[in-house]
């Protein structure tokens, strides 16, 4: 064989390695105690919504060019546990007495969202971040254009919120997974926790980007959160539901959700 030859042999070897990186709906787990990814196809989608709230409108079309993975779960108490274990997180929130384990962690703030991402980060090798808000919605509608993936009643026992008619209903965060998963293979987009996003605040989706990138021309003392709930109604927990909070401020609402650049 010679030199040329072997060259071109391990170049397609590489490319081959790097397509199935990238297969859609592949999933993996960088280390033992890392969330477990879902890889989320490319395609374009209406975000927002020109009928509902005011922060939803205008609605446009964004366009996924590029693969990525995102959390299956919302970030659990297990998971940070292990970023404070190894110096990555400062201090471990308190859970309110629900128990830790593989519910979600809350009580976090943006700011230490930061430092659980860039631990992952670092110990991975690969670039971990929140999801820009377009990313989010994207995956979380998994192709659907109703008010949740499953379709647009809120049903019962579909997701955690106030009115959700689930046993965790105005009392609390259940364990990560404890709902079905939408088409994507993602739990607990509607519900459960908040998560923040990697947006900062804008009062509408203006001159929003329309490639999934985050938007960082608003108000970045204040970030986007998606998702809803176990405290708050089904109205909040809409796939085009937007809502801001202080990133300073912490709640047993408020947790987490990660995404991870694909090569």
């Amino acid at each position: 064989m010679t030199f040329r030859v072997l060259v071109g042999f391990l170049f397609s070897v590489l490319l081959a390695s790097s397509a199935s990186a990238t297969e859609p709906g592949k999933t993996f787990q960088d280390c033992e105690t890392c969330p477990k990814m879902v890889v989320v196809p490319t395609g374009s989608f209406t975000m927002g919504s020109d009928g509902r709230h005011k922060y939803e409108r205008p609605s446009r079309e964004v366009t996924i060019a590029k693969p990525f993975a995102i959390g299956i779960y919302e970030v659990t108490f297990d998971e940070w546990q292990a970023c404070f274990d190894e110096a990555g997180c400062k201090r471990v929130p308190d859970d309110h007495k629900w128990g830790k384990d593989t519910r979600p962690v809350m009580n976090i703030t943006w700011f230490e969202t930061q430092e659980f991402t860039e631990w992952l980060s670092k110990k991975t090798g690969h670039t971990y971040r929140l999801p820009s808000e377009a990313e989010w919605e994207y995956a979380a509608r998994a192709g659907t254009t109703t008010e949740f993936w499953w379709g647009d009643e809120v049903g019962e026992n579909l997701g955690n919120c106030r009115n959700c008619k689930s046993e965790w209903s105005k009392k609390g965060s259940a364990p990560v997974g404890s709902f079905a998963p939408n088409p994507f293979g993602l739990y607990d987009v509607h519900g459960n926790e908040w998560e923040w996003m990697e947006d900062c605040w804008t009062p509408n989706q203006i001159d929003a980007p329309t490639d999934g990138s985050a938007r960082m021309d608003g108000d970045c003392g204040s970030r986007v959160m998606r998702s809803g709930s176990w405290y708050y109604f089904s109205k909040n927990m809409r796939s085009a539901w937007r809502f801001k909070n202080d990133a300073r401020v912490k709640s047993y609402g408020i947790g987490m959700r990660v995404v991870r650049e694909m090569p």
